[in-house]
């Protein structure tokens, strides 16, 4: 990747730096509303996709699909959030990047139960139902990609490691953008980048260090910090990751323990980049190359 960021990344960059620095995110943390789902918001999908609410027992999916596409291939999108955010807008307009990308795949957004509220296990349980109600549809697992960002990243690989002590068939791949796979916070770039991670440096927030979703539970289960788990046997992993987010020692360790398990993984650093950069879509050049990564995985596979 080029070292010299673009004057749209330097912009982007600046804003969400700035948006942080004035503790936005902790204050909506610690009042409770970055809890609340924004579900019911109303996108304008373009015209040729079509979106369906779909209500389970403890929480709402949506169901993203492309008017007339033969796709066999369905998509079940795993949000961020440190597990205590909640569904945000911005991943209506990811699922209709992955619906894109993917060929016109169907999208499943699951809107899951999040701390301190619903702390572990409950955002994985509700991933579980969620794959199972995939299945029950007609999909079969080798038809079947997760994919998620930051804490739902982290999420899709605990769903993984959970499907393969309950022996069961995993899915075709994962996509995982800036993946949080080490809630013990113990690798070396939450020191070495806590000073240039424009989103949670120089702020020990409780998003990070003290998070609620553990509970009581070991922090090293790898249902929780898929991190520590062993990858044997998983499938073919997408993790991309920029070079100065303090999350980014969990991408390295993960790609090199799936490496060494004989996981085929293809891991991407991009310079100067910041957590879940992807979000911007096609405003920068980093994250439509990043969008466009994801499609030839999907290609690929």
């Amino acid at each position: 990747m080029a070292e010299e960021l673009s004057f749209k990344s330097k912009l982007v960059r600046y804003l969400v730096s700035e948006f942080n620095s004035n503790k936005t995110l902790a204050e909506r943390f610690t009042s409770g509303s970055y809890g609340k789902s924004d579900m019911d918001i109303e996108y304008n999908y373009p015209d040729h996709l079509v979106a369906e609410r779909i209500q389970m027992e403890n929480f709402e999916m949506e169901k993203l699909s492309w008017i007339n596409s033969t796709s066999p291939w369905v998509i079940l999108q795993l949000h961020g959030g440190g597990y205590v955010g909640a569904m945000r807008k911005q991943y209506k307009l990811m699922a209709g990047l992955y619906s894109e990308v993917g060929g016109g795949a169907t999208v499943i957004t699951v809107d899951y139960r999040v701390a301190p509220e619903h702390p572990f296990p409950a955002a994985l349980e509700d991933a579980m139902v969620a794959y199972e109600w995939i299945l029950d549809q007609g999909y079969t697992p080798d038809k079947v990609i997760f994919a998620g960002d930051s804490a739902g990243g982290g999420l899709a690989m605990a769903l993984c490691h959970t499907l393969k002590s309950m022996w069961r068939r995993l899915p075709a791949g994962i996509v995982a953008m800036s993946p949080w796979a080490d809630l013990t916070a113990s690798g070396s770039s939450y020191k070495e980048n806590y000073d240039i991670d424009p989103v949670f440096g120089n702020e020990r927030s409780e998003l990070i260090f003290d998070n609620p979703y553990i509970g009581d539970a070991n922090p090293k289960d790898p249902r929780i910090s898929p991190a520590f788990g062993d990858f044997t046997g998983f499938p073919p992993m997408l993790i991309q990751v920029g070079t100065d987010e303090m999350l980014l020692s969990d991408s390295i360790l993960v790609a090199e323990k799936a490496k060494s398990a004989g996981v085929r993984v293809r891991f991407t650093k991009y310079q100067g980049m910041f957590h879940v950069f992807q979000m911007a879509g096609t405003i920068m050049q980093e994250s439509k190359q990043a969008w466009a990564e994801v499609k030839r995985f999907l290609e690929e596979i």
